[in-house]
């Protein structure tokens, strides 16, 4: 029965694969001529495979919230935490302006995790999403009020990875 409602998904935990998950819906999405929203948190570097793919379909717009290098998850710099607050604050907007059909957070678990976006924030962002609109949330550490609020929560999960024989990742291929 097919429904016009849209979903919070979550695609969390330690394993592989949450943000190309999100990136195939996408994918998905477009290719039925649906319009999507994709803001990455913490992500600056410009040299992401999906920037070059999946962010030159027609259908699909990608903007990242971040600097080129890693954030310090103990002690956050100061532009990392503006930084996600736009983030979040540019997702919202894009949310609520129903624009778009699917709206991607790549990584705001982690932001909220590591602090650098506020709890009730992202809540209140589930709480008034309109209707229609399709919501994915992406990134370890799913807080368990978010995971409350998800209509769909998946969990990647490590079983076993390249890395424990010592390989590095080849490009284009992400280990």
């Amino acid at each position: 029965m097919a429904s016009n409602k849209g979903l919070v998904r979550i695609y969390t935990g330690t394993g592989k694969g949450k943000t190309t998950a999100a990136m195939g819906q996408a994918m998905r999405a477009a290719g039925h001529g649906l319009k999507v929203y994709i803001v990455q948190f913490m992500k600056g570097w410009p040299h992401y495979g999906e920037l070059d793919t999946v962010g030159q379909h027609p259908n699909i717009t990608i903007t990242q919230f971040g600097r080129p290098d890693f954030v310090k998850k103990e002690n956050p710099e100061p532009v990392d935490i503006r930084m996600a607050e736009d983030a979040l604050a540019h997702g919202r907007e894009i949310v609520m302006s129903r624009e778009y059909d699917l709206v991607v957070l790549d990584e705001v678990n982690v932001a909220l995790e590591w602090k650098l976006v506020q709890p009730e924030d992202l809540l209140s962002l589930l709480d008034e999403k309109p209707e229609e609109v399709e919501l994915i949330l992406t990134g370890r550490y799913a807080h368990p009020e978010v995971i409350a609020r998800a209509d769909l929560v998946t969990e990647m999960r490590e079983i076993k990875h390249p890395y424990q024989q010592g390989r590095r990742s080849l490009r284009g291929i992400d280990y």
